[in-house]
């Protein structure tokens, strides 16, 4: 029996396997600490490959359609910014001060990129331009993603928290994706062989941080401060962000006269946000401190997005070809 588009794929079901194992044994002590190294070498390992594996052919392919990447990173990382603003007097009471804090951080990320380009070529949208601007938007959230945490989230240390937090970041994701880039001459073809199980690299590392987080948050009691209404207001919230995000981002679309194509781009990609790049970046922004809480809407909102998307995504699917008139030779 084919399995439903709205259950939740192999890797968020073990995702949450990975939350029920860290809330009943987290990692702790001397093992925390050695798990936190192993950490960053596989989010290092992580950024890595997505360098090895973005084709420049296909950036190059896309990035001269300026205007649609000029809305889809002012959706990504000024519209969504704005939006968490805006709800903070609906949130803060709903879901309480440290969820919605982690609300702001989801919406200061920049966007996905596998299941962008994925749901923008199963809805037959404009697919270069989708590769080029999730591709763009990860790169560029290195740099701007601090900034915005700093103005949202108020987070201030020394003066040169933010700049630290963007040397960190620099060294730890920006420069092993230039390492694969580089690489990318030697090993793309072998990457691309073998993108079906290299897959399962990402994934893991991924499944390490989360972890890794939520181990330090449960011993510090992260089970005993969301409680099952606030969990359950929690997801409400991250549907209303969604709600939003989908509607503006489809209205901006159609006021500003792009082709149907294009608009199907700039919903799948100026409407997501990453875990990928969203987890990791907190293991460094946040470094000392409990990420718990501040991943645990980002988590939600994925699948989220990610089950809404998919039914979106077969809805434009279905819609009818054009019609190409045949010009048919007349024989005299």
């Amino acid at each position: 029996m084919a399995r439903s588009r709205l259950l939740p794929d192999n890797f968020t079901l073990t995702l949450i396997g990975v939350v029920a194992l860290a809330s009943l044994l987290p990692c702790s002590g001397q093992p925390a600490v050695i798990a936190g190294w192993i950490t960053n070498l596989a989010i290092a390992l992580l950024f890595f490959l997505h360098g090895a594996k973005l084709s420049r052919e296909a950036v190059i392919a896309g990035v001269l359609h300026w205007r649609l990447h000029l809305l889809i990173f002012a959706c990504t990382f000024i519209l969504f910014p704005l939006l968490g603003l805006a709800l903070k007097p609906l949130l803060a009471p709903l879901v309480g001060h440290e969820l919605y804090l982690g609300m702001l951080y989801l919406c200061a990320l920049p966007a996905t990129v596998q299941s962008a380009i994925a749901f923008t070529s199963l809805a037959r949208g404009n697919i270069p331009a989708a590769i080029c601007s999730a591709a763009a938007s990860s790169l560029f959230g290195i740099f701007l993603t601090p900034l915005l945490v700093a103005l949202l989230l108020d987070v201030h240390g020394d003066g040169g928290s933010t700049l630290d937090a963007m040397g960190k970041i620099t060294l730890q994701l920006l420069v092993p994706f230039i390492a694969g880039q580089i690489a990318r001459r030697w090993i793309g073809a072998w990457v691309g062989r073998n993108k079906d199980w290299l897959k399962y690299v990402d994934q893991s590392s991924i499944l390490l941080v989360v972890y890794t987080a939520f181990s330090e948050a449960v011993v510090e009691g992260l089970w005993q401060q969301v409680s099952l209404p606030t969990l359950v207001a929690l997801v409400g919230a991250c549907c209303v962000l969604l709600a939003l995000a989908l509607l503006l981002t489809q209205l901006l679309g159609k006021w500003l006269g792009f082709s149907l194509e294009d608009r199907i781009t700039i919903l799948f990609c100026g409407s997501k946000k990453s875990l990928a790049t969203g987890v990791p970046m907190a293991q460094v922004l946040f470094a000392g401190g409990s990420i718990g809480l501040l991943i645990l809407p980002l988590m939600l909102f994925h699948q989220i997005q990610l089950m809404v998307c998919a039914v979106l995504a077969q809805r434009y699917a279905r819609r009818a070809e054009p019609v190409v008139e045949a010009q048919v030779p007349v024989s005299r």
